[in-house]
């Protein structure tokens, strides 16, 4: 009877995203742990045998910097932006493109799904512009110089034609943040505003940001303060009083972008928490941070 009980408590989770699109941005645990990338897999194709259509994109900073440091490269950051010259680029795309997306892809197919390795560079999937020399101010000297951060870009545009040729056929897209500008150049991407602008693009049902914090909290020393449920209203007045911060900054605002793009609610959940995926979706409860608008 408890099995039951938890199948016709998705019921109305099953038939209300129905054929809708669910962005998954697989990163921190979720991408570490050989088995929790698993599991998240088994997960996903879970969600397309239930009748939605899952796209995932996938980070892989930390992997990046681990190749980086096997040939003696010590990866160089600016505010949390990788300084990306023309060597880092290729470790980029042999990490992201050849390494950890086909493993994605593998384990996906592994569990009876129809993956499909895609970088932003397929069919110009994401178009993109090299991004600024980086304002960098010291306080204590007063003194203000700007970065040259390489091959670093910010997203001009998402095509998503391909993707809904993909969805439409059953296949589940894995794409690696690396964009392409218009010199046919790569250009290295943030993982979570990829996911944020290709969730509004796509009109996407849901954004979840799978990361390794149970969520948003209210107060960010206490992991039992988790807020289940906020607007993006909300979330404005935390960041402002300081509450939102860091690390966990840059995922908000991605958030409330794909929101005012017209994602109808994105998820902050904790990627350690085995099936978290699918607790996040098919449960009144919920298991992380829940946003709207």
């Amino acid at each position: 009877m408890e099995t039951v009980n938890i199948l016709i408590e998705a019921l109305p989770y099953i038939k209300k995203f129905h054929q809708k699109k669910i962005l998954i941005k697989y990163g921190g645990h979720a991408m570490i742990d050989e088995r929790a990338m698993e599991s998240t897999a088994r997960d996903t194709v879970l969600l397309k045998y239930v009748g939605m259509e899952p796209i995932v994109v996938h980070g892989g900073g930390p992997e990046i910097s681990r190749s980086m440091a096997k040939i003696g490269k010590e990866p160089e950051f600016i505010e949390g932006l990788r300084i990306t010259d023309k060597e880092t680029m290729d470790i980029v795309k042999m990490v992201l493109v050849g390494k950890i997306n086909t493993e994605i892809v593998s384990k996906i197919c592994l569990h009876g799904g129809k993956g499909v390795g895609l970088s932003g560079k397929d069919s110009k999937l994401i178009e993109a512009k090299k991004k600024a020399p980086h304002r960098v101010f010291n306080e204590s000297t007063g003194e203000e110089r700007f970065v040259d951060l390489g091959h670093v870009g910010e997203i001009k545009s998402i095509n998503p034609a391909l993707l809904n040729v993909l969805t439409e056929r059953n296949y589940i897209p894995i794409i690696s943040p690396i964009g392409i500008d218009e010199e046919g150049e790569s250009l290295n991407l943030n993982a979570d505003t990829v996911a944020g602008n290709m969730a509004s693009k796509i009109d996407a049902e849901k954004l979840i940001i799978l990361t390794d914090v149970p969520g948003i909290l209210a107060d960010p020393s206490d992991a039992n303060s988790l807020i289940r449920k906020i607007n993006v209203d909300e979330i404005r007045e935390l960041i402002k009083d300081g509450t939102i911060k860091e690390g966990m900054l840059p995922k908000t605002l991605t958030c409330i972008d794909a929101i005012e793009g017209g994602v109808s609610s994105a998820h902050i959940i904790d990627g350690r928490v085995k099936h978290s995926l699918l607790l996040e979706i098919f449960t009144k409860k919920g298991i992380g941070t829940m946003i709207t608008s």
